[in-house]
């Protein structure tokens, strides 16, 4: 047993991942949490909690504590890393007393945003509490020489936030992030089928929908799948057949979104490292990465060569990991 387990987690808005610097990464589980209202004790978390979401009695309610990558409910987030490093500590056999824990942030996050981060982690336990910023652990993650002088650029489309940045020399020069990803996305084709079909659909519905035939670019073959949802004007079960062009055009917006996003960071790009980004292009990391047809769509708007990170979903997860090794590296360049 490990006397000091040294830990990165990446706390995402959608999911919520642990590595661990011995075995990789341990935990990748939704940041959900169901809580029980009268008694206020947490009846589940992760996977159970995600799996009662749109279905659990008035008493039970699942939340999901963190909003646009951010800490929105303190409390909750704190219970819920306490739950999941115990799980991670029983299913390992790892010993978490006093952990050395590093934390990714939003590159957008105010200092009060990142002391509640701080806190919540620090409340476990941990002896020592390093943050990173997500552009970097993400750069980390997916194998890019980050501490080279070389342009490396990131788009990282999580749950709640995208964030594109610009790496070089171990520290970011140009990036942005927009509080638009994954959720957003789903919410979109919620709006969509509501105004179109008059049905009202649930969160899982509107991932599964995106995961199956959603499509960022406009000339794809046409899929289509049937949706189940309720009527709102008989409020009867019903079903409906949605095509991917019509969840095309519901992601449209979101989509221009994370371009306008990409398109401001590389404008702010100095024109020496701009030579660099024609060569090596960029990586796209993230759940929201792997939507069909994203890679290719972006390469013909932005014409500079596109690549998706070995795992996008873990990215994140493991380069938070692995700059334990370059922790101090990296802080002077923050600094």
């Amino acid at each position: 047993m490990l006397s000091t387990a040294e830990i990165g987690i990446d706390l995402g808005t959608a999911n919520i991942l642990i590595y661990s610097k011995s075995k990789g990464v341990v935990l990748n589980e939704p940041s959900v949490v169901a809580i029980d209202l009268n008694t206020k004790n947490v009846v589940a978390v992760g996977s159970e909690a995600k799996e009662m979401v749109g279905k659990t009695p008035q008493n039970i309610v699942p939340i999901r504590p963190l909003k646009d990558g951010v800490i929105a409910d303190y409390d909750v987030t704190a219970q819920m890393l306490k739950e999941l490093l115990k799980k991670v500590s029983k299913k390992m056999g790892l010993s978490m007393r006093k952990p050395t824990v590093v934390v990714c942030t939003p590159s957008g996050s105010t200092s009060v945003e990142r002391r509640a981060i701080h806190n919540a982690v620090s409340s476990y336990g941990a002896k020592q509490v390093h943050l990173i910023e997500e552009p970097v652990a993400a750069a980390i993650g997916a194998d890019l020489p980050v501490d080279e002088p070389i342009a490396n650029v990131i788009v990282d489309i999580g749950g709640g936030t995208s964030e594109v940045g610009i790496i070089s020399f171990g520290g970011v020069v140009s990036c942005n992030s927009i509080r638009s990803g994954g959720d957003k996305m789903d919410e979109e084709i919620i709006n969509y089928i509501r105004k179109k079909y008059n049905i009202l659909i649930g969160e899982r519905t509107a991932e599964n929908i995106k995961m199956e035939i959603g499509h960022a670019d406009e000339d794809h073959a046409e899929e289509s799948m049937e949706v189940r949802g309720r009527d709102m004007v008989s409020g009867l079960p019903k079903t409906v057949s949605v095509s991917s062009k019509e969840v095309y055009s519901a992601l449209k917006e979101s989509l221009e979104q994370i371009l306008e996003t990409i398109r401001a960071t590389l404008e702010n790009c100095p024109p020496e490292l701009s030579g660099d980004i024609v060569d090596r292009g960029i990586v796209l990391t993230g759940g929201g990465s792997q939507l069909n047809g994203l890679q290719d769509w972006l390469a013909d708007e932005i014409i500079v060569p596109v690549h998706i990170a070995p795992n996008p979903l873990e990215s994140v997860a493991i380069g938070t990991g692995r700059s334990l090794k370059m922790i101090s590296k990296l802080q002077k360049a923050a600094k």
